[in-house]
């Protein structure tokens, strides 16, 4: 069983208004298009839950949603944290997420999943990270990146997706999977000691907030069918080009 869990987030975008977002969101998008049974455990403040029809869901109530600020510049993204969300403990999940083996963890900040949590998730699991949260602080202001990260984070990951500029922050990890993305030209995939270039169809003129998020998610519900790395890229790429060409 496929499972994600993570906070809600609130976007402004280019000055709109607020719209949900984050990765359980964007993972749930994927997961309906993929017909793929899961389990998501989302958390965020009571009056900000939204309709999300075709999942398994379950909410958890936190005192404050994450809110950021988001401008686009083709795939150049400016960001700033206006809002930052509640930390996850260590049990919170784990009854929601009875039978899950296969699970991406999609945190927003570094301080939405702590070490412990981390590890507490990851037990008896295959455990997908997204890597946006392991280099960004959990503080207001505009978003600077920094590799400050906890080893045990890595130590406890299968599977670590990351867009180039979170591969450049990093730098070299020893996570068995590494799986690099590059907006519309493609991705990067590191594993079994080999690299392979997975080459996407652009969409041109779309927002294309959440594309990661997704892909991450389609990327490991191919895995945990017994699909290979760079299959598996390919697939998760055809899944974000449907997902834009509807926006």
């Amino acid at each position: 069983m496929l499972g994600v869990v993570g906070s809600l987030a609130l976007d402004l975008v280019d000055g709109g208004p607020a719209r949900p977002g984050g990765v359980v969101f964007y993972a749930a998008q994927a997961l309906q298009l993929l017909g793929t049974p899961a389990k998501i455990v989302a958390k965020c403040a009571p009056d900000d839950r939204v309709e999300l029809a075709g999942v398994d869901i379950t909410w958890l109530p936190a005192a404050a949603t994450a809110v950021f600020g988001f401008s686009y510049i083709g795939d150049v993204r400016t960001m700033s944290v206006l809002v930052v969300g509640d930390p996850w403990r260590p049990d919170e999940a784990e009854e929601a997420l009875a039978g899950v083996e296969w699970l991406h963890v999609g945190g927003l900040l570094r301080s939405d999943f702590p070490p412990e949590t981390i590890a507490a998730l990851a037990r008896g699991r295959r455990l997908s990270l997204d890597g946006q949260a392991l280099v960004r602080p959990g503080r207001t202001g505009p978003l600077r990146l920094n590799g400050d990260v906890d080893p045990a984070i890595l130590r406890a990951a299968q599977i670590l997706t990351l867009s180039e500029e979170e591969a450049n922050v990093l730098g070299e990890v020893a996570v068995p999977e590494v799986v690099v993305t590059l907006g519309s030209r493609g991705s990067i995939v590191h594993a079994g000691g080999e690299e392979h270039r997975v080459e996407v169809e652009a969409v041109p003129n779309v927002d294309p907030t959440g594309a990661g998020d997704a892909f991450a998610v389609a990327y490991l519900a191919a895995r945990s069918e017994g699909v290979e790395p760079p299959a598996a890229a390919r697939r998760a790429s055809d899944l974000v080009t449907k997902l834009l060409s509807r926006r």
